[in-house]
């Protein structure tokens, strides 16, 4: 495997009030979509008189506790199902806000990623950002949380938990176990502002840089030059960009980094339903003077393969590894006035030489399987070796 670890995009009262609460939901989608698209929704009575025999049977005959907005909400996201298309989704303004805090790279909290155990149900911490608050105060990885603000987290859930800590006041009290000592441990965190790495760098052989790309944030242009000056301070003769289980990202950002090191012209066009494009240029200040080899396999997604499709047309490097996914449409999101959102694929996108992906993927120019079972990462063996080959 990679020095770069895997890692791995999302349903008032009772009684008639609830059937109203809902049918009122169904009328402002049906009104959404006619101010849209200048069309009312098809058979809409028909499907109003529907909801309302639904909720009449449910208010009667359920056996459990229901939420009537819960209800709406899932016929919001519903109404995107529709479309059949998996791209195209309905966010809560919750879940919005957690989305954009991926996309934007950074959050306000300590700077942890925290699992479960599936049967003891212990929260424990998965990883520290380095440099977080988390990470200052002294938190480790595997360290168990037991409390947080005095409040024990046996029996919860992680969202609960992690709900908790998002929510709490800029100082948090935490009490974590330590398996290593074999003792509870009490710290005190205080939130920040934590920016999230989507850029990991090392020097490998024969002065060979190597930059890892996990996502394509609104913050990885700006770590990726970072990662590429470092490496050229070491005297770097060499670079190998690893994209593999990159799933993509912000379209703005991928183009963003590949102005760092692209020659001067077209790094990628989108195409809406009507024909209108929108292109993407490399300005060219910065064009890269070593060799350059990108890992790609099956899981280098969306703006992944923007990034291999402008360094292959363009030849500025060898694409080496198995196929990539094939995402090559673009989404953007529309804000509701309740502070819900929308995301809808708007265009397809074209590389440099006018192939869309979609479906497809890219085909690397050196092709390598990478096995589960091998015991070395054949695929980085494979780029160190044409690297320093020069083939």
């Amino acid at each position: 495997m990679s020095d770069y670890k895997r890692k791995s995009i999302i349903c008032f009262a009772a009684g008639i009030f609830a059937a109203l609460a809902v049918i009122f939901g169904y009328r402002l989608v049906s009104g959404f979509v006619a101010g849209a698209t200048g069309k009312s929704v098809p058979g809409s009575a028909a499907s109003e008189q529907k909801i309302e025999e639904i909720c009449d049977i449910i208010d009667d005959q359920y056996l459990f506790e229901k939420e009537d907005s819960d209800l709406a909400e899932s016929m919001y996201a519903g109404l995107l199902e529709g479309l059949d298309d998996p791209y195209s989704c309905y966010y809560t303004r919750e879940e919005y806000e957690s989305v954009s805090e991926s996309n934007e790279g950074h959050y306000e909290g300590i700077g942890v990623v925290l699992i479960q155990d599936a049967e003891t149900k212990a929260v424990t911490v998965a990883y520290c950002y380095e440099g977080g608050p988390a990470s200052k105060a002294g938190i480790q990885q595997g360290d168990i949380i037991s409390k947080i603000n005095g409040q024990s987290t046996e029996g919860m859930e992680l969202s609960e938990a992690s709900g908790m800590i998002q929510e709490s006041e800029s100082a948090i009290s935490l009490t974590v176990y330590r398996e290593s000592q074999g003792q509870y441990i009490e710290m005190k965190v205080t939130k920040a502002d934590v920016e999230i790495p989507s850029v990991s760098s090392e020097m490998k052989e024969n002065r060979t840089g190597y930059i890892a790309i996990n996502q394509f944030t609104a913050m990885t242009a700006e770590q990726f030059q970072e990662a590429y000056e470092s490496l050229q301070d070491q005297d770097m003769e060499r670079l190998i960009v690893d994209l593999r289980d990159n799933p993509g990202g912000l379209l703005t950002a991928v183009c963003d980094t590949l102005n760092c090191f692209m020659p001067e012209g077209l790094l990628v066009y989108t195409e809406n339903k009507n024909g209108d494009k929108e292109e993407y240029f490399s300005e060219g200040k910065t064009p890269i003077e070593v060799p350059l080899a990108v890992l790609v396999n099956e899981n280098s997604a969306s703006a992944a393969e923007i990034f291999a499709g402008a360094v292959q047309d363009h030849k500025v490097g060898t694409l080496v590894g198995t196929t990539t996914y094939g995402k090559g449409i673009v989404q953007k999101t529309f804000g509701l006035d309740d502070g819900s959102v929308i995301k809808l694929t708007i265009s397809s996108y074209y590389t440099p030489g006018g192939e869309n992906i979609h479906g497809k993927g890219i085909l690397p120019d050196i092709t390598v399987e990478q096995p589960e079972d091998a015991g070395e990462d054949l695929q980085l063996a494979k780029a160190l070796e044409i690297l320093r080959d020069g083939n």
